[in-house]
């Protein structure tokens, strides 16, 4: 008996000593980091509905940008779901991309611009966005803390005995950082 207690506290020491613990900590701060993205995410795409129907209201005929709108709500919520960092990167940009002709829209009609309800809701869609932008931040700091940490040593021996793998950045995709929205009303030529 005292040598299996032995070895339970050897195991014990070896385990805090080799990284385990932190190992864990740092992930469950990623994973915590993460789940605030979402949280943000979440939160822009329940705003989004009242923000269409407010705007809706003044500009009846712009159907087209009210279901771009809504679709990429779609892609973001299914995007918040899935949990993974690459796809609510990409509905992300759709959504903004999205948002960009919703808020085009206003410059067309200036009692919108003047309307309570619309200036409320974006207030409130600016804090969002601020607010999603610090959440991507600090989860991509505790993923390069987490990745830091179990590629060096002692850890990394830890790491592959427990199958610790690193974790996916929240990164804006390819036509984010290349392509600016373009924003355009004009109605096609009809024949």
């Amino acid at each position: 008996m005292k040598k299996r207690s032995w070895l339970v506290a050897a195991l014990a020491l070896f385990a805090s000593g080799c990284g385990y613990n932190r190992i864990q900590t740092l992930d469950e701060t990623a994973a915590s980091a993460q789940s605030q993205i979402e949280v943000q995410l979440q939160r822009r795409a329940d705003l989004i509905p009242n923000l269409v129907a407010t705007v809706k209201g003044y500009a009846q005929h712009e159907e087209e940008v009210f279901n771009t709108v809504a679709e990429a709500r779609s892609r973001l919520l299914n995007a918040v779901q899935s949990k993974d960092p690459e796809q609510m990167a990409n509905a992300d940009q759709q959504m903004t991309g999205a948002l960009g002709r919703l808020l085009a829209i206003s410059e067309a009609y200036p009692n919108l611009k003047a309307d309570e309800n619309f200036l409320k809701l974006q207030d409130e869609l600016t804090g969002t966005e601020n607010r999603v932008a610090v959440a991507r931040s600090d989860y991509n700091d505790a993923v390069r803390t987490y990745n830091a940490y179990i590629r060096t040593f002692p850890a990394v021996l830890t790491a592959k005995m427990f199958s610790s793998k690193p974790r996916k950045y929240f990164q804006a995709t390819e036509q984010a950082q290349t392509a600016v929205p373009k924003v355009d009303f004009s109605k096609p030529d009809s024949k």
